[in-house]
């Protein structure tokens, strides 16, 4: 075939996929058939694999296999992979299928590595053959029609189309030929009697058997089939069981009876002696059994190898002299022990690394291989504790040796790794190889932080300044680089700089609250905190912060219903009609704390008639406990305290007014003179306190004015007294009133006490005559007009002082009389 038709015949499927170690491993499968001369392109490798041929020049590109013989060469100036040896499907793989070459090529600078997959199809070279030649038959002439006769099948190397395809026998005169499948899935060839026979006609038969294959072009092999025809034998034997199955143990000592099987005849005589035998088909299972000719055991005569046969399938034949025979199968299981070390085969390694390598960095590749089976076939693999490397799996048994952790050549510039492997088997069996690593170093360790990220509680109202927690952050390095200083980076909260919330000492990591936190206002918020070392360029790392504020329990809870008003009063009505757990009205309250801090009791604190009402706890509902009677008072006055959960617990009342009628005129009268009253009582109580206070402070004020005044005008006649100076006298203007008398103007200051309500006791004031006085207007009930008084001769500039202390001393003495009447009225308005 020439290299066009080759590439039609070849299937190319590419699968690359990233190892998590951080290598690129691919994976290639190509498809060519048996017996391509030597040279033959097998891929375009590089091609497929998206690479460069120059990366196979500089790679120092091998293949690596773990089989002895190579059959595929690696061009690697080409990049493609060709037929280096002749390659025999049958000799390879024999009847597994598919048949397939397996192996790595290895790159360097960087390490990769890819698997490849060479699948070898058949091609149509081998015919069918038998394993005899000749086949000799002695059936009796009685032998009935339907009777069968097991013939030898053909062998064809081949697999596929290319094996045995079908059957052909000549002549057909007597008998026919019949296939039918096995249980364990194969074809059975039998020579099945059509026409009796007749040894006084015809005592001896020739037949030819012909097997042909499936392949291009088609192939055959013959059989001769002589048939001696004998007098009566009518019965064959038969097996007690068309298969039978056993189990035997890997590496079992020869001798050892795998199995028994039996066959009975019907005849008597010498026609029911049954002679055992084994039909091997492939020569692999010969010379492993054999079978007791005369009782039907089979027994290990060979060594058996669970790595080279998982199972054999052996055809066993039971014939009696007459030459009536019947088959059977035995399929014995072969029973793995753990008889195989793991190998450990380095594919490639590092001898020096550097100390700033990536964590998951691949040191070296191995490759373990253990020929067992299940339990026996589980490798784990293991390396030295205390070390910052581990062993990461990939498909197919491959490792690879790859960094744990950050390197720090000052700590350690060697290692000495020793890779474990042992199997799953008991007992089991293991290996170990040991590899020296040498540290390179750099400086690469920056500040960690003991957490990824910080979560701290604080309870709102706190103090400014007050110490939240410490975020700590260590660096491996040494001296001036392991110095690690604490820095809060710049972000806001609820648009004011993070500063502004907390502070964070550079030396020690000690975070600070700077103000003091309210629940209600702001429930958590985030900032980063870096850490930076000493180093030159220095390195760093943030860690985030999570600050949570707790509630304390400082917000009481509030009323919504029923709202309290100042001057009007609102009632609940209940008829009188009402029965035992009537809804009076509920109480409805919030806390704006959370948690425990917002829940709720209601209790009733004080009622009018305690046995008539209650307070749901959870609820706030206000029902009745009882039937409301003709004797329960209209007016009922209950007080309920709302209490939330808090430590301490804080509370609110509201007082719930219920009238108990069926009208509401009823309800109108009572509530408006019991309200009007105490209004009335208290406002009187407040007034009468308020006047008697001012009466008392006018007083005081009186009294200190008029003995600074006597001790004025004492000073004043002595100095006088002692002066030389003539005496004029002074008259002032308006010394003469406007009858000419000779008398200072009658104009006093009064303070008026009254009332402007007859319902009301509460004393009214006139403010001096000096300004603006409050008159009674008789138009208007309980109207006051301003009006304009004349000005006090007090306030004129030019009165002599005689005049001023005169007037004071007047309306000091009037304001002590109406002190005395106020006092007296106050008195008696109290003791009513």
């Amino acid at each position: 075939m020439d290299e066009t038709s080759d590439r039609t015949m070849r299937q190319v499927t590419l699968f690359v996929f990233l190892l998590s170690l951080g290598s690129v491993i691919g994976q290639v499968s190509y498809t060519i058939p048996e017996e391509k001369p030597k040279g033959s392109i097998v891929g375009d490798i590089a091609h497929d694999l998206g690479l460069d041929t120059k990366r196979f020049v500089s790679g120092k590109a091998q293949i690596y296999t773990r089989d002895s013989g190579e059959y595929v060469a690696l061009g690697r100036e080409r990049g493609v992979l060709l037929v280096k040896e002749r390659i025999d499907r049958e000799a390879l793989c024999k009847q597994t299928t598919p048949c397939a070459l397996h192996f790595q090529i290895i790159l360097e600078n960087p390490m990769e590595f890819y698997t490849v997959t060479v699948q070898i199809t058949d091609v149509n070279d081998n015919a069918p053959t038998f394993k005899k030649n000749e086949i000799v038959f002695k059936i009796s002439e009685s032998a009935v029609i339907g009777s069968r006769f097991v013939l030898d099948k053909a062998v064809d190397l081949d697999v596929g189309m290319n094996s045995v395809h079908g059957y052909d026998l000549k002549p057909s005169d007597h008998f026919a030929l019949k296939l039918h499948n096995s249980a364990d899935g194969n074809k059975n060839v039998e020579m099945v009697l059509q026409k009796p026979l007749d040894r006084e006609k015809q005592e001896q038969i020739n037949l030819v058997l012909t097997a042909v294959d499936g392949g291009e072009p088609q192939m055959s092999g013959t059989m001769q089939i002589v048939i001696t025809v004998l007098d009566a034998n009518d019965n064959a034997p038969v097996f007690t069981q068309k298969t039978y199955k056993a189990t035997v143990t890997e590496n079992s000592p020869k001798g050892t009876v795998v199995a028994t099987v039996t066959a009975s005849d019907a005849d008597e005589g010498s026609n029911s002696k049954i002679t055992y035998s084994i039909k091997n088909e492939n020569d692999e299972d010969s010379g492993v059994f054999e079978i007791n000719r005369e009782n039907g055991e089979i027994i290990v005569v060979g060594t058996i190898d669970f790595e080279k046969s998982r199972d054999y399938k052996i055809s066993l034949l039971a014939s009696d002299d007459g030459g009536l025979s019947d088959s059977s199968k035995l399929i014995v299981e072969v029973q793995d022990i753990n008889d195989n070390k793991p190998e450990i085969n380095i594919m490639s390694k590092s001898n020096v690394i550097s100390e700033n390598a990536d964590v998951n960095t691949v040191v070296t590749m191995i490759n373990i291989d253990d020929k067992d089976a299940g339990e026996n076939g589980k490798v784990i693999c293991y390396v030295t504790e205390n070390i910052p490397f581990m062993l990461k799996s990939s498909s197919n048994n491959f490792y690879s040796l790859v960094t744990d952790s950050e390197l720090d050549r000052e700590r350690a510039s060697e290692y000495n790794i020793t890779v474990s492997c042992s199997d799953e088997g008991v007992p089991s069996l293991s290996s170990s190889v040991t590899l020296t690593l040498q540290i390179s170093d750099v400086n690469d360790n920056a500040p960690v932080f003991e957490r990824s990220s910080y979560e701290a509680y604080i309870v709102e109202n706190n103090t400014p300044g007050l110490t939240i927690f410490t975020v700590k952050a260590t660096d491996a390095d040494w001296n001036q680089n392991a110095r690690v200083s604490y820095i809060l980076e710049d972000s806001s909260v609820n648009g004011a700089p993070v500063s502004s919330y907390v502070s964070v000492s550079a030396d020690s990591g000690v975070i600070h609250a700077v103000r003091s936190f309210d629940y209600e206002q702001i429930k958590d918020f985030r900032f980063h905190v870096k850490a930076q070392d000493g180093g030159s360029p220095p390195l760093s790392s943030n860690v985030s912060v999570k600050i949570l504020i707790q509630d304390q329990n400082d917000n009481p809870p509030q009323v919504l219903y029923p709202v309290q008003t100042g001057g009007s009063v609102v009632a609940e009505m209940v008829p009188r009609s009402a029965e035992v757990g009537y809804l009076v009205t509920k109480v409805v309250a919030v806390d704006v704390d959370s948690g425990q801090n917002a829940w709720l009791s209601y209790k009733l604190q004080k009622a009018t008639d305690r046995a008539l009402f209650e307070v749901g706890l959870q609820n706030g509902e206000i029902r009745t406990i009882r039937q409301v009677t003709d004797k329960d008072a209209v007016k009922q006055r209950l007080t309920v305290i709302v209490e939330d959960n808090g430590q301490p617990s804080r509370s609110a009342t509201v007082i719930v007014n219920v009238a108990v009628a069926d009208s509401f005129p009823e309800v109108l009268s009572e509530f408006t003179d019991s309200t009007h009253d105490k209004e009335y009582n208290d406002n009187l109580t407040f007034y009468l306190v308020l006047a008697l206070a001012v009466v008392s402070f006018l007083f005081i004020t009186c009294l200190v004015v008029i003995i600074s005044v006597k001790i004025y005008r004492w000073r004043q006649s002595r100095i006088l007294y002692h002066s030389s100076l003539p005496v004029i006298p002074y008259y002032p203007p308006r010394y003469s009133d406007t009858l000419g008398t000779g008398t200072l103007q009658h104009v006093y200051n009064y303070e008026v006490c009254r009332t402007t309500d007859s319902r009301k006791s509460d004393c009214k004031f006139g403010r001096a005559a000096s300004q603006n006085v409050l008159v009674m207007d008789p138009s208007s009930t309980g109207t006051m007009q301003r009006m304009q008084g004349e000005k006090s001769i007090l306030d004129e500039p030019d009165s002599p002082l005689e005049v001023r202390i005169f007037t004071i001393s007047k309306s000091c003495k009037f304001l002590f009389f109406m002190e005395l009447v106020c006092l007296f009225i106050v008195m008696r308005l109290l003791y009513h």
